[in-house]
């Protein structure tokens, strides 16, 4: 049985997003061709971007699967933030498309659901998207208010950055 916290399930494969949450979309060119869609998709779905950008990740499983729950901490010595998530949808090179998306946990410090994809472009660029929404559930993310979404577009910008580095040392 699932404990996700938030209704729209699925929101950030399907579209649209939905109203009453804050919405992320950042999207970062990180290569060109198929075998840089391969490394990208792999480095994303290995959980490898993550662990490169400086967050720790415990994962049920050794690649993204739905139903996996994982754990995502950020932060600096003692002062980190881990958040609970479960692995909701994946794309393994569907239409050009792979990543997985995750939704919020009961401990999350926010509700709603993030997901991490590249797509192969019909002239060959890889993008790298970055598609959330989300909205504080816990005292010090309201009390962040809008820091919030800056910290986000930030750790999003962040992820792009080190899958361009990934795929480039392919």
């Amino acid at each position: 049985m699932s404990t996700l916290t938030y209704p729209e399930v699925g929101a950030t494969r399907l579209g649209p997003l939905p109203r009453g949450y804050h919405h992320l979309h950042h999207s970062t060119r990180v290569g060109r061709g198929a075998a840089d869609f391969a490394a990208a998709g792999a480095a994303i779905t290995e959980w490898r971007m993550h662990r490169a950008s400086g967050a720790r990740v415990k994962a049920s499983a050794r690649r993204a699967e739905p139903g996996e729950d994982v754990r995502v901490s950020l932060g600096l010595g003692p002062l980190r933030f881990t958040a609970p998530c479960e692995v909701i949808w994946t794309a393994y090179g569907e239409d050009g498309r792979t990543g997985f998306g995750y939704g919020t946990l009961a401990g999350h410090p926010e509700r709603g659901e993030e997901c991490f994809v590249v797509d192969l472009a019909d002239d060959g660029t890889v993008w790298f998207t970055v598609l959330a929404f989300s909205r504080p559930a816990s005292w010090y993310t309201r009390l962040a208010g809008p820091l919030v979404p800056v910290v986000q577009h930030w750790y999003a910008r962040r992820l792009g950055r080190t899958l361009r580095r990934i795929v480039a040392a392919g």
